[in-house]
């Protein structure tokens, strides 16, 4: 049985991944007609009342995947030159919660973010120039490069793109919705071993 929490993957009409929505709002956009197709797995069965004159009870079948009309901007989102908003919370899973120095994983609230070139010499708050670190190993470097310390980076930082990103935003992604959003993503993405790691285990 599905939680109520679980998400619905919504893109634009031509299946470009846009966000995540619960199934309230996607109810909404199913009621306004705002859906153009559907696809993935049934998530929700919503009733509602019965009808005076046929006797039947309507209902709305909810999908994992709704594809909706309208200009949402999703080609902009799909530019080379796009770079999506940095928070710890899509930095930390883009590291899958590991600390990029030491290699062991831990809980959000035992990480950081840490400019590999520090901001005091010149370094940018930018996907590129930031990994997820453990506090220790944070505190050891200091605001030194990982070279001036003694310490070597595990992985190379990464931009990701508009549906990898949506991927690190969601919670309790399904195995419809991962391979939907799988489809979008560069071919040398680091994050297509993690999930096919994780499919095998």
């Amino acid at each position: 049985m599905l939680s109520l929490n679980q998400q619905v993957l919504r893109t634009d009409l031509a299946g470009m991944p846009l966000e995540w929505i619960d199934y309230r709002v996607a109810a909404r956009l199913y009621y306004l007609g705002q859906v153009a197709y559907a696809c993935g797995h049934t998530l929700f069965r919503l009733y509602g009342g019965v009808n005076a004159h046929t006797r039947l009870r309507s209902q709305l079948v909810i999908h994992s995947i709704i594809a909706t009309y309208g200009n949402h901007q999703a080609m902009v989102k799909q530019q080379d030159d796009y770079v999506p908003p940095l928070s710890n919370r899509t930095l930390f899973q883009r590291d899958d919660h590991i600390c990029l120095y030491c290699g062991q994983r831990f809980s959000t609230r035992h990480l950081s973010r840490d400019h590999v070139r520090p901001t005091s010499k010149g370094g940018e708050d930018h996907w590129n120039n930031v990994v997820t670190a453990c506090m220790r190993c944070n505190n050891i470097k200091a605001g030194r490069s990982p070279e001036d310390a003694g310490m070597e980076l595990l992985a190379v930082p990464f931009t990701p793109n508009h549906a990898e990103y949506i991927y690190l935003m969601g919670r309790h992604v399904l195995a419809d919705q991962m391979e939907f959003l799988r489809a979008h993503f560069p071919r040398t993405s680091p994050l297509h071993r993690r999930i096919l790691t994780r499919g095998t285990q």
